[in-house]
């Protein structure tokens, strides 16, 4: 009531805070993070450790062991994974919700450093970094050309393009997929080798001799001291390196140029890209978890020029895979919706009031609350995301309330005789505990939020605190702002005014029903607590159980795998087949773009097993982006699925998370539901694991059933006798 009282004895302070409103809640907009989600997911910690050559038992043994034994000793750790492929291992270190990342990285990057000391000569430090579930993939910087090279093509996108690309706010800037390091290549001829009687391994002393990196130091010569250049390191010109001497023989020397040929190339190919069927490299554009999406792509796309003015001419640099549309046409939904309800209530209230003055009166208070809201929104580190619109548009329904209860006493309370004033502190006075109440109730409904843990806390939380900002905005807004207005613009009534019309006709048709319902109150009540109770116990167990509803995408991510131990050439091979059968079953007309990485990524490059993880070269990861119009859904999927298995027999075909909404929901599963078989002794694990399969192949609703690991790939054993 003082608030009332207050706020028409200084209406132009009502006036000058609603003005501040609207100017914050501008400043709001343009820096809150604009994204499909809020942050979502355990935080987590990947390490991703190379070494070239070391097959799975190996890298398992000799460092991924040492490693998680120490990081079971980092503060706040809950539990370790752990991915040992042939080359390299990925660890997910993933913690207690409200740990402390940085002390969490500080020591991380201490116990690696002690695990290494356990390790075997040569193993180089592990990438370390943070990625959570809401760092995902939001595009792709797709790399083009007609005549270059796919080793040309990576030393452009890493060495020239990436060092721009990784300096753009909010990315995350993982290396090239598609190709391997620029290397010097060496080719020995075996013949030649036999020939002079000389070892590989010699030829690899020799040439290692013959290109030390050593320090060349100074010269004093006079008054100058000059820097001393010597050509003992390999610089640009290659030929030089084949004059190295091998061995000497009686009077003969055997050269590196009489067993070998040199040429500037690439490491082993180990993986290939495609965009569209051809040859190419990439770069994901990986946002942070807590940059925005939309921010990150206009980032990327105001790039571009740069982009391209650092390669050559013939060299295509473009974004394809955007997924900001879809977080654009969401939140633009929401605003849309939330627009029209607030439009559609000020229609109801003209309606049924017939006074526009109290009409725009109850119009203006919705947009004023939800300004409020995003205010305090933002005071309290949230973000816009489909969450906290979701909870806006959802209170505007609500927080209307509050307005129109107000404007329909103050308008019941405007009678031949009161002033304004009057009416309005009268009408005020009546409904404020009421009002209060309601609100109270409402928040009440939310506040169960507040108590849950992991994804349902992230999730609801930012829309518990939209509906309740919004609430409390409402009912200050409704004590204040509509007590002024209405005291400057509402008409005064007149007697018997409602009962006029086809309105009054109605309220006394309401007022009989009233009567009738409130004789029948017990029958009534039991008899729709007896509907309800039957209704839930049908429809309830027949209803499906998600914590987000399917997102019907334009992006389909298919993951291929041939018999295990294909080389990466006869895997390629089978991805263009499976990119025709695509095809033809959707129609090329239908396709946007389509884009595939073969193989495993090299032990160079480490790294981009946290963005994309492969477990060999038998694997493929096959991106199809859709037009407008194109079929899609589990209908698209299950054709695929039977004309892939039908035209690749012995090959393994399952789907993945495309879009952004199901990999943010997915929390970095590859899959929705896992199953982890774990025991003392692999081989048992394996046996109760197959077991499993086959019992889970019986449920008609599942699909896509298939085994993280290879369990028997190909090994050719060497026995060496000591």
């Amino acid at each position: 009531m003082r608030l009332v009282l207050a706020a028409l004895s200084r209406p132009m302070t009502v006036v000058v805070a609603l003005i501040a409103i609207a100017l914050c809640a501008v400043l709001a907009v343009e820096r809150m993070p604009v994204d499909i989600f809020p942050q979502v997911g355990d935080p987590a910690i990947y390490v991703a450790q190379p070494y070239g050559g070391m097959d799975a038992a190996q890298m398992e043994g000799y460092l991924t062991y040492y490693y998680e034994y120490h990081f079971l000793y980092i503060t706040g750790i809950d539990h370790v994974e752990s991915k040992s492929i042939q080359g390299a291992a990925l660890m997910k270190l993933v913690f207690h919700e409200g740990t402390n990342l940085s002390q969490a990285m500080s020591e991380t990057v201490g116990y690696v450093n002690r695990a290494r000391a356990f390790m075997p000569p040569g193993t180089v430090p592990p990438f370390i970094t943070r990625f959570d579930a809401g760092s995902v993939a939001v595009g792709q910087l797709i790399f083009s050309s007609p005549s270059r090279t796919q080793g040309e093509m990576q030393d452009f996108a890493l060495n020239r393009v990436r060092p721009l690309f990784a300096t753009l706010p909010g990315v995350s800037a993982p290396p090239p997929f598609g190709g391997n390091q620029r290397t010097i290549v060496i080719t020995l001829n075996p013949d030649k080798l036999q020939q002079y009687g000389i070892s590989p391994d010699e030829a690899v002393a020799a040439v290692t001799k013959a290109s030390l990196v050593m320090p060349s130091g100074n010269i004093a010569t006079g008054t100058l001291n000059r820097i001393a250049r010597t050509n003992a390191a390999l610089g640009g010109n290659l030929p030089e390196l084949l004059s190295t001497p091998i061995r000497q023989n009686s009077g003969t020397t055997v050269y590196l140029r009489d067993i070998g040929t040199i040429e500037n190339g690439t490491d082993l190919i180990t993986a290939y890209a495609h965009v569209n069927g051809r040859r190419t490299v990439y770069i994901p554009v990986t946002k942070r978890a807590d940059a925005s999406t939309v921010s990150v792509i206009n980032a990327v796309k105001a790039a571009i020029p740069d982009f391209k003015k650092a390669v050559p001419d013939d060299v295509d640099v473009r974004l394809e895979f955007d997924q900001s549309p879809y977080v654009r046409n969401s939140i633009r939904g929401l605003v849309v919706e939330g627009l029209l309800g607030a439009a559609l209530t000020g229609l109801m209230v003209l309606i049924f009031l017939r006074d526009w003055r109290s009409a725009l009166i109850v119009v203006l208070n919705i947009p004023f609350a939800l300004l409020s809201a995003v205010i305090l929104l933002w005071a309290s580190g949230q973000t816009i995301n489909i969450m906290t619109l979701g909870g806006l548009a959802l209170a505007v329904g609500v927080l209307v309330d509050e307005a129109t209860v107000e404007i329909e006493n103050i308008h019941t309370q405007m009678l031949p005789g009161v002033s304004r004033a009057r009416a309005v502190v009268e009408a005020c006075t009546r409904t404020a505990m009421a009002r209060l109440l309601s609100m109270f109730c409402i928040l009440a409904v939310f506040v169960p939020s507040f108590f849950m843990v992991g994804v349902g806390r992230q999730l609801f939380v930012p829309l518990s605190l939209a509906v309740a900002f919004s609430m409390i905005a409402s009912y200050l807004l409704s004590s204040s702002l509509v007590p002024v207005f209405s005291a400057w613009l509402m008409k005064e009534g007149h007697l018997g005014e409602a009962q006029e019309g086809v309105f009054g006709h109605l309220r006394g048709f309401y007022l009989r029903y009233l009567g009738v319902v409130l004789r029948f109150r017990w029958p009534l009540v039991l008899g729709y607590l007896a509907v309800s109770a039957v209704l839930l116990t049908i429809l309830v167990p027949r209803m499906g159980t998600e914590i987000f509803p399917d997102v019907d995408a334009a992006i389909l991510r298919i993951r291929l795998r041939a018999p295990a131990g294909t080389r990466v050439e006869e895997s390629e091979r089978q991805v263009l087949r499976a990119l025709d059968v695509i095809r033809r079953d959707i129609g090329q007309e239908n396709i946007e773009i389509t884009s595939d990485f073969v193989g495993v990524v090299p032990s160079s490059y480490p790294v981009n097993l946290i963005h994309l993880f492969t477990s060999g070269s038998q694997e493929a990861v096959i991106q199809i982006a859709l037009k407008p119009g194109a079929p899609r859904g589990e209908a698209l999927r299950e054709k695929l699925r039977a004309s892939l298995r039908q035209a690749l027999p012995g090959s393994q075909v399952s789907f993945e998370a495309g879009d952004i909404v199901s990999q943010v929901m997915s929390f970095g599963s590859p899959t929705p539901i896992e199953v982890a078989v774990q025991g003392v002794s692999l081989q048992d694990d394996s046996a109760y694991a197959v077991k499993v399969q086959a019992e889970m192949a019986k449920l008609s609703f599942l699909r896509d059933l298939r085994y993280a690991q290879e369990l028997n790939y190909p090994t050719l054993v060497i026995t060496i006798d000591r």
